[in-house]
């Protein structure tokens, strides 16, 4: 059994605020330190895009200002987003950084265990508390005081530790599917590069490769090798494709090009029904936020006549950029990710392709070149995006044998929907550690419990 007694988080936490640093020092360059600000913390994540940072040389007397690996920090403006709780745990991969003024770093004390207050920031009462908090209408926010106001039963260091051990396996399984992804997708664009963006085994012949394990790039077993070496033409045209290649434009091959569709009135309030995905949560293969979920009722649901999402569609960031800035993306869909059953709204492509397989068309679509077609392409200053006819517009590079494109589908198919089956194991096991995490303070259920549970 599990024991507690009751605590403020103020009573057991070291809480810090940051130092307001003047953006007017701010500096270039990785070797100087990045400055945590609120913009880069996400539900429960770091986002170092666009990282501001300090100069080195300026650093004396801001030691209490740096930042530790296990530092659990909490933005103070916006606290909460739609996604849910803007808190994140720092890694050695985020060091060198400082702490900013609006962002709350938290480590533990001779009671509280750093490794489990992650887990209590991240919890869903801790989350509650900072929504009857906060103050501000404009700009929500939550200062150091009610972040310590915080009550909740404290376990014992012992027991601290062994939910912190239990759940961090969880979280260590999680990002090694995270990672993996990031591996299996890069293995499948690199593929897709070689063959039909650098046109590897081409040049490997003009450069005078005759063998087809050394033309295809030592990549393969001999016998595919000499399967696949011929189908790829000796030498490059003058117009720089492999002879026999050309471009052609994407809508050649559309069998469906299609958004979906909202409710009048839209979205808001709705908290159950059918997932409804907008343009904001298109990021790529296997990524998600489900956190971001918005529904639409099932009796709408059934009525759309456009928008429903199938395995092996591929969905396309139409719009909804910043003011003159589309921000393309696109993902693709398979093994029930994000869910087995759901719909787009008015600013989704939802894309199937005739001739051209859909990973082939996922990976043709998310090449550097695709995407600066998009971007030339988008129209409208205010909320700039993609009309059909410049969807349909975007040209690929195609092969003279079609088939070229089904073999690279079938190498790259197990990669690519490797990335949504390790995502979909994701959601169950943040679920499941969601889960757990107030039944194992509570003593509800025993460690043992949960490990057989799992």
């Amino acid at each position: 059994m599990v024991e507690c007694n009751s605590v403020s988080l103020g009573d057991v936490v070291d809480i810090l605020t940051g130092n307001p640093f003047k953006s007017a020092e701010y500096v270039e360059g990785e070797d100087n330190p990045k400055l945590l600000r609120g913009d880069n913390i996400a539900q429960g994540t770091l986002r170092w895009d666009n990282a501001k940072r300090w100069p080195i040389g300026k650093s004396d007397g801001l030691k209490k200002y740096a930042l530790k690996a296990g530092d659990v920090v909490l933005a103070m403006d916006r606290p909460w987003i739609e996604a849910g709780l803007k808190f994140a745990c720092l890694s050695e991969h985020d060091l060198p950084a400082f702490l900013v003024q609006r962002v709350a770093r938290m480590r533990g004390t001779k009671r509280l265990r750093t490794d489990f207050l992650r887990y209590l920031i991240g919890s869903k009462a801790f989350t509650a508390h900072v929504l009857g908090v906060q103050t501000g209408t404009a700009v929500p926010h939550i200062s150091a005081g009610q972040i310590k106001s915080y009550e909740f039963d404290l376990p014992s260091l012992e027991d601290q530790e062994s939910i912190a051990v239990y759940l961090g396996a969880l979280d260590d399984k999680i990002e090694l599917n995270r990672r993996m992804n990031e591996t299996l997708e890069e293995m499948a664009r690199a593929l897709f590069r070689d063959w039909f963006v650098d046109f590897g085994p081409t040049r490997r012949q003009m450069e005078g490769a005759t063998d087809p394990a050394a033309i295809m790039g030592h990549a393969f077993p001999p016998e595919k090798a000499t399967t696949l070496a011929p189908l790829f033409p000796a030498k490059l045209g003058d117009d720089g494709l492999p002879e026999g290649w050309e471009r052609k434009a994407i809508g050649e091959f559309v069998d469906v090009l299609e958004t979906g569709r909202r409710p009048k009135g839209g979205v808001k309030g709705i908290k159950a029904g059918v997932p409804s995905v907008g343009a904001e949560s298109i990021k790529r293969v296997g990524v998600f936020d489900v956190g971001k979920t918005k529904y639409v009722p099932r009796e709408f649901f059934k009525a759309m006549n456009l928008g429903h999402i199938k395995d092996g569609d591929i969905l396309i960031y139409k719009d909804g950029g910043k003011p003159g800035e589309l921000r393309p993306a696109v993902s693709y869909v398979s093994n029930g990710f994000p869910f087995e059953e759901f719909c787009i709204n008015e600013h989704v492509f939802r894309l199937r392709l005739d001739r051209i397989p859909q990973v082939t068309g996922y990976c043709a679509l998310t090449t550097d070149d695709a995407f600066w077609q998009m971007r030339e392409l988008a129209t409208g200053v205010a909320q700039p995006g993609l009309n059909q006819k410049a969807m349909k517009s975007i040209s690929i590079v195609c092969p003279d044998d079609f088939g070229l494109f089904s073999k690279f589908s079938y190498i790259a198919s197990p990669l690519i929907d490797g990335c949504n089956r390790n995502a979909k194991q994701n959601q169950t096991l943040a679920e499941m550690r969601d889960l757990l995490l107030p039944k194992l303070m509570s003593g509800e259920i025993r460690l043992n419990d949960a490990e057989a549970a799992v």
